[in-house]
């Protein structure tokens, strides 16, 4: 999976939350080290992970992962920004993307191989993950897409591209719920702590 990329959307202020969430502890390491390590025991060895605030925390914490990192100076504009940072920074060879959240730390690695071959096996370009028929994270877009990636629509985000190619997405049911669940407020937090104990 050389030509498959990760990108790991880390810039957001974790305002519901308070504190910096990504930097909260999640099963021995924080939480957006959990997410790459799922994504790296996924496959997946290409991961870019988007940064905004508390960028040099998190770039600190993940100085000991093979990931590379690049700064989105407009993270306060929301999260298409963080993909536009993404997705500019992918090298000219780069074939695919997985857009991920860093407040998923749960996803199975099984959920994101079904996305990858549902990518090499169907033949479209936009293969989205599903959990009884409601979408999830993370989508994996072919970069026959990148410009469209790299200018996305602020009011629509990411979906403007599913929506502007809808003959072009390819759906899979992955079976896993953790697909449609992130950690947005305390509350979140400790309901997860208190799943995967």
């Amino acid at each position: 999976m050389n030509d498959i990329w990760a990108i790991v959307l880390a810039a957001g202020l974790s305002t519901r939350m308070g504190t910096q969430k990504l930097l909260l502890p999640f099963n021995g390491k924080s939480i957006v080290e959990k997410v790459v390590e799922n994504i790296l025991n996924s496959g997946i060895d290409k991961v870019m992970v988007v940064l905004g605030a508390n960028h040099d925390e998190i770039a600190e914490l993940l100085k000991s992962w093979p990931v590379k990192t690049v700064r989105n100076g407009n993270f306060r504009e929301g999260m298409h920004s963080s993909v536009i940072s993404g997705v500019k920074a992918l090298p000219a060879n780069a074939r695919a993307v997985l857009i991920f959240l860093g407040d998923q730390p749960f996803i199975p690695e099984n959920a994101v191989q079904k996305v990858v071959e549902g990518w090499k096996n169907s033949g479209k370009g936009i293969v989205i993950p599903l959990f009884s028929g409601k979408r999830g994270h993370p989508p994996l877009y072919d970069l026959k897409y990148r410009f469209e990636l790299s200018n996305l629509d602020p009011e629509v985000g990411l979906r403007s591209v599913a929506q502007k190619f809808p003959d072009d997405i390819f759906e899979v049911e992955t079976f896993c719920p953790e697909i449609v669940r992130d950690i947005d407020t305390p509350d979140d937090y400790t309901h997860e702590l208190n799943n995967t104990n």
